[in-house]
C-alpha cells in the first residue's frame, strides 16, 4: 500500500493546442452525419514552452519520492503520431539544457498503468493536450479524488488557478462540495506570485495553507462526502482557517 509520501508528482499539459484547439467538424450527407474531424495542431512555440517549463519546474522540485532524482517524463503516443515525434524531438533538444535532469519517457496508453502501478517514480510528466487532461484525471484519483485536486493555467505573463474538476451542478446550494480543491489552488496562486514578484512571504503563506488542509483531512475535520465523511462545505473550510492560525501561532 501507498502513502501520501510516496507519491508526488506534477502533470504539465499544453493548454493552447492539441485536439482542443478547435478544428473540427461534421461530414453531413443527406442529412445524416457520416464523419466527424478533429485535426490536432502542434507547434514548436507552444511545444517548446511547455515542455521548458517542466524542466524548470522540476529544477524547483525535490524529485521522485522512489529515488529522490529529479525527472521529466515525456509522454506521447509518437510511434503513430507526427505530432508527438515533433514533441519528442523538441523534448530532446530542450533537455540538452538541463543535464541534471533525467529524462524519462512513456507511450500514453503505458503510462495510463504505469501511473497507477508505480506512481513514486514520477517527478514532472509533460504532455500535450488530450494526453494530459487523462493523465490529470488519474492523477486525481490518486489523491483521493477530483475534489483535491488544484490546477493552474499559466502563460507567460498571466495565470487563472481552479480545481481540476469542472461544475457539479447536483451540489449546488446544498453545501456538500470538498473546498479543497479550491484552497489549494488558492496556494498554487501564491506560489506562483512569489516566483513572480519573488517575495518570499507569499510562499510561506502557500506552504501554511497546504500544512492546514492536510492536517483538518488528517484530523477528520476536512472529510466531505467524497472523501466518505459527513463534514459540510463550510465545516471543511473553517478547519482549514482554523488549522492555518493554530500553525501560524507556531510559527510566530
Amino acid at each position: 500500500m501507498k502513502g501520501s509520501g510516496d507519491i508526488d508528482f506534477a502533470v504539465i499539459r499544453e493548454n493552447t493546442e492539441g485536439l482542443y484547439c478547435g478544428i473540427q467538424g461534421i461530414l453531413s450527407r443527406g442529412g445524416e452525419d457520416e464523419a466527424g474531424v478533429d485535426v490536432r495542431l502542434i507547434t514548436r512555440k507552444g511545444a517548446e514552452r511547455i515542455i521548458s517549463y517542466a524542466f524548470r519546474l522540476s529544477m524547483r522540485r525535490k524529485g521522485a519520492p522512489i529515488d529522490r532524482k529529479r525527472r521529466v517524463t515525456c509522454v506521447d503516443k509518437s510511434n503513430v503520431l507526427a505530432g508527438c515525434r515533433l514533441f519528442r524531438s523538441i523534448y530532446n533538444d530542450l533537455a540538452r539544457r538541463f543535464p541534471r535532469i533525467e529524462k524519462d519517457y512513456a507511450y500514453v496508453d503505458a503510462m495510463c498503468q504505469w501511473l497507477i502501478r508505480r506512481p513514486e517514480k514520477y517527478d514532472v510528466i509533460v504532455t500535450t493536450n488530450l494526453f494530459g487532461d487523462i493523465l490529470s484525471e488519474i492523477g486525481a484519483s490518486l489523491q483521493g479524488g477530483l475534489g483535491l485536486a488544484p490546477s493552474a493555467n499559466i502563460g507567460e505573463k498571466h495565470g487563472m488557478f481552479e480545481p481540476v474538476h469542472g461544475s457539479a451542478p447536483q451540489y449546488a446550494g446544498r453545501n456538500l462540495a470538498n473546498p479543497a480543491a479550491a484552497i489549494l489552488s488558492a496556494k498554487m496562486m501564491l506560489e506562483w506570485l512569489s516566483e513572480k514578484s519573488t517575495d518570499e512571504q507569499l510562499d510561506v503563506a502557500a506552504r501554511l495553507i497546504e500544512r492546514a488542509v492536510v492536517q483538518s483531512l488528517e484530523k477528520g475535520e476536512g472529510l466531505t462526502h467524497d472523501l466518505g465523511g459527513t463534514t459540510s462545505t463550510i465545516q471543511a473550510g473553517q478547519a482549514v482557517v482554523r488549522n492555518m492560525r493554530l500553525l501560524a501561532q507556531k510559527e510566530d
